[in-house]
């Protein structure tokens, strides 16, 4: 099965790289895939992306040998476990604000008797050819990683992170910023102590830390990596598309005018 040892360097705290896919086309992982990502998340808590488009979506990224992460809609039992079914390598949970919630995506994603996962036969366990195999698998290498994307899950960063089973956090700006009144506005000072606050935490306990850099800019990868983030989702595919392209437009528009 899938091997891509992303479980073992968020435990290490290695550095990696993903983005994120938003567009659900085959072509888009092929594209991406150029640029030499470590893992590519699929979201499906704001996009058009259906399950059928996931299984597919995973099958072309873990082709390229990167690892398959999926943004469930939601900390609930039937999606997450409709895309570990899928094949995913992991899941990142939206909006996780409590232990017990934490708790809950790890349970999800997990067989007893650790977890309450239900048993089904899919992409991920061969379709009955490769169960057990998959059972030591999930045991060892899937991965869970909990969004702190409000103010509540800031305030329990510490419990959040001591759940056994969550391989690390991410920081979701967005949502973050508008938990605090200011939606979108993630650089103002009370979001940057709120960051403050997971970063002291997570580097305490020597947890993983993830964030999104929303903006296709690698000088903020490079910005939160010096600040200790390790698993960083950078920007996403339309961004890639779109701010090249408005540049490269801006620029003939400037010289044709010269």
């Amino acid at each position: 099965m899938k091997n891509q040892n992303l479980k073992e360097k968020l435990k290490n705290r290695e550095n990696t790289i993903g983005s994120w896919i938003t567009i659900g086309h085959q072509a888009i992982i092929d594209i991406l895939s150029e640029a030499g990502f470590d893992w590519l998340t699929i979201d499906l808590e704001h996009t058009a992306i259906d399950f059928n488009e996931v299984q597919i979506l995973i099958g072309f990224i873990q082709s390229h040998g990167m690892a398959a992460l999926v943004r469930v809609g939601k900390n609930e039992e039937v999606v997450i476990k409709r895309v570990l079914d899928a094949g995913a390598d992991g899941i990142i949970v939206p909006m996780v604000c409590s232990k017990e919630e934490a708790k809950m995506a790890v349970e999800f994603a997990k067989y007893p008797p650790i977890g309450k996962r239900g048993v089904g036969l899919n992409r991920a366990q061969r379709y009955g050819f490769g169960f057990e195999e998959y059972k030591k698998w999930v045991d060892e290498k899937l991965v869970v990683i909990t969004q702190i994307e409000h103010i509540d899950g800031v305030n329990n960063i510490e419990e959040i992170i001591q759940i056994e089973g969550i391989d690390g956090i991410m920081i979701g700006p967005y949502d973050l910023s508008g938990s605090l009144g200011i939606p979108g506005n993630y650089n103002q000072p009370i979001v940057k102590e709120a960051l403050i606050k997971v970063e002291e935490v997570c580097l305490a306990h020597k947890k993983s830390m993830g964030y999104h850099v929303i903006e296709p800019d690698s000088a903020l990868v490079i910005e939160k990596q010096k600040a200790g983030y390790n698993f960083i989702a950078f920007s996403t595919d339309f961004l890639f598309l779109g701010q090249k392209a408005v540049e490269e437009m801006n620029r003939l528009k400037s010289l044709s005018n010269e």
